[in-house]
C-alpha cells in the first residue's frame, strides 16, 4: 500500500517523468529511427528511385529489401508510439526527453546508414552516376545535426535538473 501511495504522490508532484525517463527515451528514439527510415525509404527509394536498401542484387532483391526496411521502419514508429501511449495512459510524457530522443534516432539512422550501409558494408550508395562526396557529405552531416540536436536538448535537461540535497 505504501508503494502506491508513493506512486501517486509522486504523480501528483511531477516525479512520476523520472520514473519512466528511460521510456521516454526508448519511445523518442524508436519513434525517431522509424521516421527517417520512412523518410529515407519514400523519398530515397519511392519517388527519386536513387537506390534500393539493397542494390548488389537484381532490381527484384532490390525491390524486396526495401520492403523490409519499410517494415522495419514502420515497427519501430508504431514501437515508439505504443510506449509514448502508454507513457500519456501514466501522465509520464517528458515531451523535451522525448523529442531529444527523436533527434537522437533521426540521426543515429541517418549515420549508421551513412557510414555503415554506404561506406562499411556498400549495400548502397545515396545515388548512381554521380560524384558520390557532396552525397556523402550531406548525407552524414545532416545526420550528425540531427544528433548533435538531440545531444544538446539532454543536456540542457540535466543542467535543468532539480539539484538533490
Amino acid at each position: 500500500m505504501e508503494v502506491q501511495s508513493e506512486r501517486v504522490e509522486a504523480h501528483h508532484s511531477g516525479d512520476l517523468r523520472n520514473e519512466y525517463a528511460s521510456r521516454n527515451l526508448w519511445s523518442g528514439l524508436l519513434f525517431g529511427i522509424g521516421g527517417m527510415a520512412f523518410v529515407d525509404e519514400v523519398i530515397f527509394h519511392q519517388l527519386l528511385q536513387w537506390h534500393h536498401f539493397y542494390d548488389l542484387s537484381t532490381p527484384r532483391v532490390g525491390i524486396f529489401a526495401d520492403g523490409l526496411l519499410n517494415s522495419f521502419a514502420w515497427f519501430a514508429a508504431i514501437g515508439g508510439l505504443f510506449l509514448f501511449a502508454d507513457l500519456r495512459r501514466r501522465s509520464a510524457v517528458w515531451m523535451k526527453r522525448w523529442v531529444a530522443a527523436v533527434f537522437l534516432g533521426s540521426g543515429g539512422f541517418q549515420l549508421f546508414d551513412g557510414i555503415i550501409d554506404h561506406k562499411v558494408l556498400q549495400t548502397h550508395q545515396i545515388r548512381y552516376g554521380v560524384e558520390q562526396l557532396p552525397y556523402d557529405l550531406a548525407w552524414n552531416i545532416s545526420g550528425a545535426v540531427l544528433l548533435v540536436i538531440g545531444i544538446a536538448l539532454l543536456m540542457q535537461l540535466k543542467k535543468s535538473a532539480p539539484k538533490e540535497g
